[in-house]
């Protein structure tokens, strides 16, 4: 054997080999690939000019809530997270916006009952997620996405109290509740002679009112009240005669039907695949209370 044709075998040899491997891995000439194509999902696409495209196009969405209600909307002193059935609603419609990682892309500001409708009005906030009742009158200024959840009015005392039994049992008590609130407008209606001259812009400021003996009972929503209790079941308890219906909403800019429209779908998703009673779970649902029944979409025109 000639020494062309050993350099022939023990170098070109391999070469040529490893060659048509690569080439028979390139060819697509009719062949299926067994591995799928590995794709990553991008942020949903939305028309220029919506609330939707410009939300994500400034990278954040502002965020309307309170910062003093337990299991709904509080800022955690310790870690200065804001934390709630509320807050987790937010984080809904914020994935729904940015995709997986909306929920670190929220801008969280405090939105007392008093200013709420200005707040949405005047473009301060994006959406307010604040146990925020549906009702003709807000109705006149913003718009509704929802409801999300349903509550009813109910009443505070102290463990020790007996005689606040209902509503009914108001007349000359000295009742805190909220300014701007409906809590403030039904108690006037149903309870004339109460005594509701001490107001405050938080329901936290009305609990400690009634812990320190100026007020004699606090009235709100329900779930609301439980949030309270969940943080002192040793000195506060509730009556638990509701008086009212109480559908809460997620506060929008008036007129802008498309928002409002995308926010109702993300909610009936939300119902759908589970994430609604996870949200629950995890905040509202440690008072004991069962995750209740989603209440239906109004998609009023």
């Amino acid at each position: 054997m000639c020494m062309k044709t050993r350099w022939f075998r023990r170098f070109l040899l391999p070469v040529l080999a490893i060659a048509m491997v690569a080439a028979s891995c390139g060819d697509d000439g009719g062949s299926t690939s067994t591995t799928p194509a590995t794709t990553v999902a991008g942020p949903p696409q939305f028309a220029v000019g919506t609330t939707m495209a410009t939300i994500q196009a400034r990278g954040k969405m502002i965020l309307g809530t309170k910062f003093d209600q337990p299991l709904f909307g509080l800022k955690n002193p310790t870690n200065n997270q804001v934390e709630g059935f509320d807050v987790e609603i937010g984080k809904i419609i914020a994935r729904a916006i940015f995709g997986a990682d909306g929920a670190s892309k929220i801008d969280y500001q405090e939105t007392t009952s008093k200013v709420r409708e200005d707040a949405v009005k005047d473009g301060k906030v994006d959406i307010v997620v604040a146990t925020y009742t549906i009702n003709d009158a807000r109705k006149q200024i913003i718009d509704f996405a929802g409801p999300y959840y349903v509550a009813g009015q109910d009443i505070l005392v102290k463990k020790t109290n007996t005689t606040i039994t209902g509503v009914e049992s108001l007349a000359g008590k000295k009742v805190c509740t909220v300014q701007g609130s409906t809590s403030l407008t039904n108690i006037q209606a149903k309870a004339p002679q109460a005594d509701v001259s001490i107001t405050f812009d938080k329901y936290s400021l009305c609990v400690e009112a009634l812990k320190d003996g100026r007020v004699d009972a606090v009235t709100t929503d329900n779930i609301i009240l439980l949030g309270f209790i969940n943080d002192d079941p040793t000195n506060l308890k509730l009556v638990n005669k509701p008086f009212t219906t109480e559908p809460y909403g997620i506060g929008v800019k008036k007129g802008d039907t498309a928002f409002r429209a995308f926010v109702n779908d993300t909610l009936e998703k939300a119902y759908a695949d589970g994430s609604w009673k996870k949200a629950w779970d995890a905040t509202a649902g440690k008072t004991g209370q069962a995750a209740p029944t989603p209440p239906p979409v109004n998609r009023y025109a």
